[in-house]
Protein backbone atom coordinates (compact mmCIF):
# COMPACT_ATOMS: atom_id res chain seq x y z
CA UNK A 1 0.00 0.00 0.00
CA UNK A 2 1.31 3.40 -1.12
CA UNK A 3 2.61 5.91 1.78
CA UNK A 4 -0.05 8.21 0.02
CA UNK A 5 -3.25 6.05 0.93
CA UNK A 6 -1.73 5.22 4.13
CA UNK A 7 -1.69 8.90 5.00
CA UNK A 8 -5.41 9.48 3.90
CA UNK A 9 -6.62 5.95 5.77
CA UNK A 10 -4.49 7.29 8.99
CA UNK A 11 -5.36 10.74 9.02
CA UNK A 12 -9.53 9.88 8.56
CA UNK A 13 -8.86 7.29 10.90
CA UNK A 14 -7.49 10.11 13.42
CA UNK A 15 -10.39 12.62 12.71
CA UNK A 16 -13.19 9.97 13.00
CA UNK A 17 -11.10 9.46 16.73
CA UNK A 18 -11.63 12.99 17.43
CA UNK A 19 -14.86 13.51 16.33
CA UNK A 20 -16.43 10.73 18.45
CA UNK A 21 -15.62 11.80 21.33
CA UNK A 22 -12.16 10.36 21.84
CA UNK A 23 -9.14 11.84 24.09
CA UNK A 24 -6.88 13.05 21.94
CA UNK A 25 -3.97 11.84 23.65
CA UNK A 26 -5.72 8.04 23.45
CA UNK A 27 -6.82 9.31 20.05
CA UNK A 28 -3.25 9.68 18.77
CA UNK A 29 -1.36 7.04 20.54
CA UNK A 30 -4.18 4.06 19.92
CA UNK A 31 -4.44 4.89 16.60
CA UNK A 32 -0.61 4.92 16.12
CA UNK A 33 0.04 1.57 18.40
CA UNK A 34 -3.11 -0.04 15.70
CA UNK A 35 -1.40 1.01 12.82
CA UNK A 36 2.16 0.14 13.67
CA UNK A 37 0.91 -3.55 14.53
CA UNK A 38 -0.95 -3.57 11.21
CA UNK A 39 2.18 -2.68 9.29
CA UNK A 40 4.85 -4.22 11.16
CA UNK A 41 3.59 -6.69 13.75
CA UNK A 42 4.20 -6.50 17.14
CA UNK A 43 7.79 -5.13 17.21
CA UNK A 44 6.10 -1.80 15.84
CA UNK A 45 5.22 -1.17 19.10
CA UNK A 46 8.86 -0.51 20.15
CA UNK A 47 8.72 2.99 18.31
CA UNK A 48 5.73 3.50 20.55
CA UNK A 49 7.80 2.88 23.25
CA UNK A 50 11.09 4.57 21.78
CA UNK A 51 8.81 8.03 20.96
CA UNK A 52 7.19 8.11 24.89
CA UNK A 53 10.50 8.12 26.89
CA UNK A 54 11.67 10.41 24.74
CA UNK A 55 9.27 13.26 25.16
CA UNK A 56 9.34 12.21 28.79
CA UNK A 57 12.87 12.66 28.97
CA UNK A 58 13.15 15.96 27.61
CA UNK A 59 15.39 18.36 30.23
CA UNK A 60 13.58 21.84 29.15
CA UNK A 61 10.03 20.15 29.63
CA UNK A 62 10.61 20.45 33.52
CA UNK A 63 10.14 24.49 32.98
CA UNK A 64 6.11 23.54 32.48
CA UNK A 65 5.23 22.37 35.57
CA UNK A 66 7.03 25.35 37.54
CA UNK A 67 5.41 27.81 35.34
CA UNK A 68 2.03 26.63 35.67
CA UNK A 69 2.44 25.76 39.67
CA UNK A 70 3.74 29.75 39.34
CA UNK A 71 0.79 30.54 37.52
CA UNK A 72 -2.17 28.89 40.09
CA UNK A 73 -0.07 30.26 42.96
CA UNK A 74 -0.37 33.83 41.85
CA UNK A 75 -4.20 33.66 40.62
CA UNK A 76 -4.84 32.96 44.19
CA UNK A 77 -2.32 34.82 45.55
CA UNK A 78 -4.15 38.48 45.79
CA UNK A 79 -1.23 40.03 43.41
CA UNK A 80 -4.14 40.33 40.34
CA UNK A 81 -6.81 42.21 42.70
CA UNK A 82 -4.23 44.62 43.97
CA UNK A 83 -3.49 45.37 40.41
CA UNK A 84 -7.30 45.97 39.36
CA UNK A 85 -7.50 47.91 42.32
CA UNK A 86 -4.85 50.40 41.24
CA UNK A 87 -6.60 50.35 37.79
CA UNK A 88 -10.49 50.93 39.18
CA UNK A 89 -8.63 54.17 40.75
CA UNK A 90 -6.53 55.62 37.89
CA UNK A 91 -9.18 54.65 34.75
CA UNK A 92 -10.37 58.08 34.81
CA UNK A 93 -13.14 59.98 32.66
CA UNK A 94 -12.02 57.44 29.46
CA UNK A 95 -14.72 55.70 28.12
CA UNK A 96 -13.75 51.72 27.94
CA UNK A 97 -11.26 52.59 30.46
CA UNK A 98 -11.50 49.42 32.22
CA UNK A 99 -11.70 47.05 29.26
CA UNK A 100 -8.51 49.18 28.11
CA UNK A 101 -6.98 48.56 31.72
CA UNK A 102 -7.91 44.71 31.33
CA UNK A 103 -5.50 44.40 28.76
CA UNK A 104 -2.81 45.99 30.33
CA UNK A 105 -3.16 44.19 33.60
CA UNK A 106 -3.65 40.50 30.87
CA UNK A 107 -0.61 41.99 29.72
CA UNK A 108 1.58 42.45 33.36
CA UNK A 109 0.08 38.80 34.42
CA UNK A 110 0.72 37.17 31.13
CA UNK A 111 4.33 38.09 31.51
CA UNK A 112 4.21 36.45 35.16
CA UNK A 113 2.33 33.50 34.21
CA UNK A 114 3.00 31.99 31.16
CA UNK A 115 -0.32 30.01 30.49
CA UNK A 116 -3.16 31.50 29.30
CA UNK A 117 -5.73 30.30 32.06
CA UNK A 118 -4.68 32.96 35.23
CA UNK A 119 -5.65 35.45 32.62
CA UNK A 120 -8.57 34.94 31.38
CA UNK A 121 -9.82 33.30 35.06
CA UNK A 122 -8.42 36.34 36.87
CA UNK A 123 -9.51 38.90 34.57
CA UNK A 124 -13.21 37.11 34.44
CA UNK A 125 -13.60 36.85 38.56
CA UNK A 126 -12.50 40.13 39.20
CA UNK A 127 -12.53 42.50 36.02
CA UNK A 128 -15.54 41.22 34.45
CA UNK A 129 -18.00 41.93 37.08
CA UNK A 130 -16.93 45.53 37.24
CA UNK A 131 -17.52 45.89 33.91
CA UNK A 132 -21.03 44.68 33.50
CA UNK A 133 -22.03 46.44 36.73
CA UNK A 134 -21.09 49.85 35.19
CA UNK A 135 -23.13 49.03 31.89
CA UNK A 136 -20.02 47.70 29.45
CA UNK A 137 -21.42 45.94 26.45
CA UNK A 138 -21.13 42.39 27.75
CA UNK A 139 -19.70 41.08 24.49
CA UNK A 140 -17.15 43.66 24.38
CA UNK A 141 -16.48 42.83 28.11
CA UNK A 142 -16.07 39.03 27.19
CA UNK A 143 -13.74 38.89 24.27
CA UNK A 144 -11.31 41.51 26.08
CA UNK A 145 -10.88 39.14 29.21
CA UNK A 146 -10.18 36.24 26.31
CA UNK A 147 -8.33 38.12 24.42
CA UNK A 148 -6.15 39.40 27.42
CA UNK A 149 -5.92 36.09 28.74
CA UNK A 150 -4.70 34.68 25.45
CA UNK A 151 -1.57 36.78 25.64
CA UNK A 152 -0.23 34.39 27.83
CA UNK A 153 0.39 31.93 24.95
CA UNK A 154 3.12 34.66 23.03
CA UNK A 155 4.21 36.80 26.04
CA UNK A 156 7.35 35.04 27.95
CA UNK A 157 7.61 33.04 30.00
CA UNK A 158 4.94 31.16 27.04
CA UNK A 159 4.24 27.59 28.18
CA UNK A 160 3.99 27.35 24.50
CA UNK A 161 6.82 28.72 23.82
CA UNK A 162 8.63 26.11 25.70
CA UNK A 163 7.45 22.96 24.67
CA UNK A 164 7.65 24.55 21.02
CA UNK A 165 11.06 25.30 21.63
CA UNK A 166 11.75 21.77 22.88
CA UNK A 167 9.82 19.77 20.08
CA UNK A 168 11.30 21.72 16.98
CA UNK A 169 14.60 22.36 18.91
CA UNK A 170 15.02 25.96 18.85
CA UNK A 171 16.69 28.05 21.29
CA UNK A 172 14.27 28.38 24.08
CA UNK A 173 16.06 31.94 25.09
CA UNK A 174 15.55 32.99 21.51
CA UNK A 175 12.02 31.87 21.50
CA UNK A 176 11.26 33.88 24.45
CA UNK A 177 12.47 36.94 23.33
CA UNK A 178 10.81 37.02 19.73
CA UNK A 179 7.90 36.65 21.10
CA UNK A 180 7.67 39.60 23.52
CA UNK A 181 7.11 42.59 20.64
CA UNK A 182 4.77 40.72 18.70
CA UNK A 183 3.04 40.21 21.88
CA UNK A 184 2.86 43.83 22.95
CA UNK A 185 1.72 44.54 19.20
CA UNK A 186 -1.19 42.51 19.96
CA UNK A 187 -1.76 43.97 23.20
CA UNK A 188 -1.68 47.41 22.14
CA UNK A 189 -3.70 46.71 19.58
CA UNK A 190 -6.63 45.15 21.43
CA UNK A 191 -6.12 48.53 23.00
CA UNK A 192 -6.18 50.48 19.96
CA UNK A 193 -9.65 48.93 19.29
CA UNK A 194 -11.37 49.68 22.37
CA UNK A 195 -10.58 52.92 22.12
CA UNK A 196 -11.36 53.77 19.03
CA UNK A 197 -14.69 51.35 18.99
CA UNK A 198 -16.22 52.83 22.92
CA UNK A 199 -15.09 56.56 21.54
CA UNK A 200 -17.27 55.95 18.35
CA UNK A 201 -20.06 54.47 20.67
CA UNK A 202 -19.69 55.31 24.18
CA UNK A 203 -22.55 53.47 25.58
CA UNK A 204 -20.70 50.30 25.02
CA UNK A 205 -18.08 51.14 27.75
CA UNK A 206 -19.05 54.33 29.67
CA UNK A 207 -17.09 56.50 31.82
CA UNK A 208 -16.55 55.75 35.98
CA UNK A 209 -19.04 58.37 37.18
CA UNK A 210 -17.05 60.81 39.63
CA UNK A 211 -16.98 59.34 42.89
CA UNK A 212 -15.32 56.67 42.25
CA UNK A 213 -12.12 57.97 40.06
CA UNK A 214 -10.57 58.43 43.61
CA UNK A 215 -8.16 61.18 45.05
CA UNK A 216 -4.48 61.72 44.19
CA UNK A 217 -3.52 60.11 47.40
CA UNK A 218 -5.31 57.29 46.28
CA UNK A 219 -4.17 56.72 43.31
CA UNK A 220 -0.31 57.40 44.40
CA UNK A 221 -0.85 54.68 47.52
CA UNK A 222 -2.28 52.02 45.00
CA UNK A 223 1.13 52.12 42.38
CA UNK A 224 2.33 49.98 45.43
CA UNK A 225 0.14 47.22 43.88
CA UNK A 226 2.86 47.03 40.67
CA UNK A 227 5.79 46.73 42.91
CA UNK A 228 5.63 43.10 43.75
CA UNK A 229 4.67 42.20 39.70
CA UNK A 230 7.45 44.22 38.28
CA UNK A 231 9.85 41.83 40.53
CA UNK A 232 8.59 39.51 39.95
CA UNK A 233 8.62 39.84 36.13
CA UNK A 234 12.19 40.85 36.05
CA UNK A 235 13.67 38.26 38.01
CA UNK A 236 12.23 35.46 35.68
CA UNK A 237 12.39 37.31 32.25
CA UNK A 238 15.85 39.06 33.58
CA UNK A 239 17.12 36.21 34.50
CA UNK A 240 16.93 34.13 31.30
CA UNK A 241 18.01 37.25 28.80
CA UNK A 242 20.65 37.97 30.67
CA UNK A 243 22.33 34.31 30.44
CA UNK A 244 22.28 34.12 34.51
CA UNK A 245 19.59 31.33 34.36
CA UNK A 246 18.47 28.79 31.99
CA UNK A 247 14.30 28.62 31.93
CA UNK A 248 14.16 25.73 33.74
CA UNK A 249 16.19 27.36 36.73
CA UNK A 250 14.19 30.68 35.84
CA UNK A 251 11.02 28.70 36.42
CA UNK A 252 12.44 27.73 39.84
CA UNK A 253 12.85 31.17 40.29
CA UNK A 254 9.64 31.71 39.70
CA UNK A 255 7.94 29.66 41.49
CA UNK A 256 9.60 31.03 44.92
CA UNK A 257 8.72 34.29 43.95
CA UNK A 258 5.21 33.58 43.56
CA UNK A 259 5.10 32.00 46.97
CA UNK A 260 6.68 34.87 48.07
CA UNK A 261 3.85 37.16 46.82
CA UNK A 262 1.08 35.24 48.59
CA UNK A 263 3.09 35.35 51.69
CA UNK A 264 2.73 39.25 51.23
CA UNK A 265 -0.62 39.71 50.72
CA UNK A 266 -1.08 37.15 53.67
CA UNK A 267 -2.89 34.35 51.06
CA UNK A 268 -0.08 31.65 51.85
CA UNK A 269 -1.39 28.57 52.98
CA UNK A 270 -0.73 24.75 53.11
CA UNK A 271 -4.19 24.74 51.65
CA UNK A 272 -2.97 26.91 49.08
CA UNK A 273 -0.15 24.66 48.51
CA UNK A 274 -1.62 21.20 48.67
CA UNK A 275 -4.47 23.01 45.99
CA UNK A 276 -2.08 25.12 43.38
CA UNK A 277 0.14 21.35 43.96
CA UNK A 278 -3.09 19.49 43.04
CA UNK A 279 -4.04 21.89 39.87
CA UNK A 280 -0.38 21.86 38.31
CA UNK A 281 -0.41 17.87 38.74
CA UNK A 282 -3.73 17.27 36.86
CA UNK A 283 -2.96 20.01 33.77
CA UNK A 284 0.47 18.67 33.54
CA UNK A 285 -0.60 15.20 33.36
CA UNK A 286 -3.02 15.66 30.72
CA UNK A 287 -0.62 17.81 28.53
CA UNK A 288 2.13 15.13 29.21
CA UNK A 289 -0.23 12.04 27.62
CA UNK A 290 -0.91 14.44 24.75
CA UNK A 291 2.87 15.03 24.26
CA UNK A 292 2.97 10.99 24.16
CA UNK A 293 -0.02 10.19 22.57
CA UNK A 294 1.18 12.65 19.71
CA UNK A 295 5.54 11.60 19.90
CA UNK A 296 4.10 8.03 18.99
CA UNK A 297 1.80 9.32 16.03
CA UNK A 298 4.46 11.45 14.38
CA UNK A 299 7.27 8.80 15.42
CA UNK A 300 4.94 6.01 13.32
CA UNK A 301 3.61 8.31 10.48
CA UNK A 302 7.77 9.52 9.89
CA UNK A 303 8.90 5.89 9.75
CA UNK A 304 6.33 5.41 7.11
CA UNK A 305 8.24 7.63 5.15
CA UNK A 306 6.37 11.02 5.70
CA UNK A 307 9.44 13.37 5.08
CA UNK A 308 10.03 12.06 2.09
CA UNK A 309 6.37 12.35 0.70
CA UNK A 310 5.50 15.61 2.73
CA UNK A 311 8.78 16.99 0.99
CA UNK A 312 8.12 15.35 -2.57
CA UNK A 313 4.41 17.35 -2.43
CA UNK A 314 5.83 20.76 -1.15
CA UNK A 315 9.01 21.09 -3.70
CA UNK A 316 7.87 18.62 -6.20
CA UNK A 317 5.24 21.33 -6.92
CA UNK A 318 6.30 25.01 -8.49
CA UNK A 319 4.71 27.08 -5.93
CA UNK A 320 6.41 30.49 -4.53
CA UNK A 321 7.31 29.45 -0.98
CA UNK A 322 5.34 32.31 0.90
CA UNK A 323 1.93 30.76 -0.86
CA UNK A 324 3.28 27.42 1.01
CA UNK A 325 3.68 29.39 4.20
CA UNK A 326 0.13 30.85 3.85
CA UNK A 327 -1.18 27.27 3.35
CA UNK A 328 0.11 25.95 6.55
CA UNK A 329 -0.97 29.45 8.67
CA UNK A 330 -4.28 28.46 6.99
CA UNK A 331 -3.99 24.54 8.00
CA UNK A 332 -2.98 25.63 11.78
CA UNK A 333 -5.81 28.07 11.90
CA UNK A 334 -8.63 25.14 10.92
CA UNK A 335 -6.61 22.89 12.83
CA UNK A 336 -6.91 24.94 15.93
CA UNK A 337 -11.05 25.10 15.44
CA UNK A 338 -10.73 20.94 16.12
CA UNK A 339 -7.70 21.00 18.62
CA UNK A 340 -6.04 21.98 21.70
CA UNK A 341 -3.11 24.31 20.95
CA UNK A 342 -0.67 22.24 22.09
CA UNK A 343 -1.91 19.31 20.77
CA UNK A 344 -1.54 21.26 17.45
CA UNK A 345 2.02 22.08 18.64
CA UNK A 346 3.00 18.52 19.62
CA UNK A 347 1.63 17.22 16.05
CA UNK A 348 2.43 20.25 13.55
CA UNK A 349 5.82 21.59 14.76
CA UNK A 350 7.77 18.43 13.30
CA UNK A 351 6.42 17.94 10.31
CA UNK A 352 5.88 22.11 9.30
CA UNK A 353 9.85 23.18 10.89
CA UNK A 354 11.81 20.90 8.21
CA UNK A 355 9.74 22.34 5.72
CA UNK A 356 9.95 25.68 6.63
CA UNK A 357 13.98 25.64 6.71
CA UNK A 358 13.91 24.10 3.52
CA UNK A 359 11.76 26.48 1.57
CA UNK A 360 14.59 28.87 2.97
CA UNK A 361 12.70 30.99 5.67
CA UNK A 362 14.21 31.41 9.31
CA UNK A 363 12.95 28.63 11.88
CA UNK A 364 13.49 31.13 14.83
CA UNK A 365 10.94 33.79 13.05
CA UNK A 366 8.49 30.65 11.66
CA UNK A 367 8.48 29.71 15.49
CA UNK A 368 6.93 32.79 16.42
CA UNK A 369 4.40 32.71 13.90
CA UNK A 370 3.43 29.12 14.51
CA UNK A 371 2.55 30.53 18.19
CA UNK A 372 1.06 33.52 17.41
CA UNK A 373 -1.66 31.35 15.43
CA UNK A 374 -1.69 29.55 18.79
CA UNK A 375 -3.35 32.27 20.18
CA UNK A 376 -5.77 32.87 17.58
CA UNK A 377 -6.58 29.00 18.02
CA UNK A 378 -7.25 29.50 21.89
CA UNK A 379 -9.95 31.63 20.59
CA UNK A 380 -10.94 29.79 17.48
CA UNK A 381 -14.67 28.37 17.94
CA UNK A 382 -16.02 25.91 18.14
CA UNK A 383 -12.79 24.20 20.26
CA UNK A 384 -11.25 27.35 21.09
CA UNK A 385 -10.15 26.90 25.02
CA UNK A 386 -10.75 30.28 25.91
CA UNK A 387 -14.44 30.14 24.86
CA UNK A 388 -14.32 27.08 27.64
CA UNK A 389 -12.42 28.77 30.31
CA UNK A 390 -15.24 31.99 30.27
CA UNK A 391 -18.18 29.37 30.62
CA UNK A 392 -16.81 28.46 33.77
CA UNK A 393 -16.58 31.74 34.58
CA UNK A 394 -19.76 32.61 33.53
CA UNK A 395 -21.69 29.30 34.00
CA UNK A 396 -25.07 31.12 33.12
CA UNK A 397 -24.17 32.85 29.40
CA UNK A 398 -24.21 30.88 26.07
CA UNK A 399 -21.78 29.22 24.15
CA UNK A 400 -22.90 31.33 21.26
CA UNK A 401 -22.72 34.81 23.21
CA UNK A 402 -18.79 33.99 23.98
CA UNK A 403 -18.22 33.02 20.07
CA UNK A 404 -19.42 36.39 18.73
CA UNK A 405 -17.39 38.15 21.50
CA UNK A 406 -14.23 36.28 19.48
CA UNK A 407 -14.64 37.20 15.96
CA UNK A 408 -13.59 41.22 16.27
CA UNK A 409 -10.32 40.29 18.30
CA UNK A 410 -9.55 37.46 16.12
CA UNK A 411 -9.51 39.78 13.07
CA UNK A 412 -7.01 41.75 15.23
CA UNK A 413 -4.53 38.52 15.99
CA UNK A 414 -4.55 38.38 12.54
CA UNK A 415 -3.56 41.17 11.66
CA UNK A 416 -0.58 41.14 13.99
CA UNK A 417 0.26 37.86 12.70
CA UNK A 418 0.14 39.31 9.16
CA UNK A 419 2.32 42.63 10.15
CA UNK A 420 5.43 39.67 11.88
CA UNK A 421 4.98 37.76 8.77
CA UNK A 422 5.52 41.08 6.72
CA UNK A 423 8.11 42.49 8.84
CA UNK A 424 10.24 39.97 10.17
CA UNK A 425 12.49 42.56 12.02
CA UNK A 426 9.47 42.55 14.50
CA UNK A 427 9.90 39.02 15.73
CA UNK A 428 13.74 38.44 15.02
CA UNK A 429 15.31 41.95 16.32
CA UNK A 430 14.94 41.76 20.19
CA UNK A 431 16.85 37.69 20.01
CA UNK A 432 19.74 39.41 17.82
CA UNK A 433 20.32 42.28 19.55
CA UNK A 434 20.29 40.60 23.00
CA UNK A 435 21.61 36.65 22.39
CA UNK A 436 24.70 36.39 19.86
Amino acid sequence: MSIGILTIILFGTLILGLTSGLPIAFALGGISMLFAIFLWGPTGLFITVSAAYGSMSSFILIAVPMFIFMGFVLQKSGVAEALYGALHLWAGRMNGALCMGTVVICTLIAAMVGIIGAGIVTAGLIALPEMLKRGYNKHLAYGTVMAGGCLGSLIPPSVNMILYAAIARQSVGKMLLGGLIPGLISSALYILYIGIRTALNPSLGPALPPEERGSWQQKLVSVRSLVLPIILIVSVLGSIFLGIATPTEASAVGCVGAIICAAVHRRFSWGLLKETAYETTKLFSMLMWILVGASCFNRFYTGMGAAGLIEGVVFGVELNPWLILITMQIVLVLLGMIMDDMAIIIIAAPIFTPIVVGLGFDPLWFGIIFVMNMQIAMMSPPYGFANFYMKGVVPEESMGAFYRSTYPFILLQLIALAMCMVLSDLVLWLPSLIIK
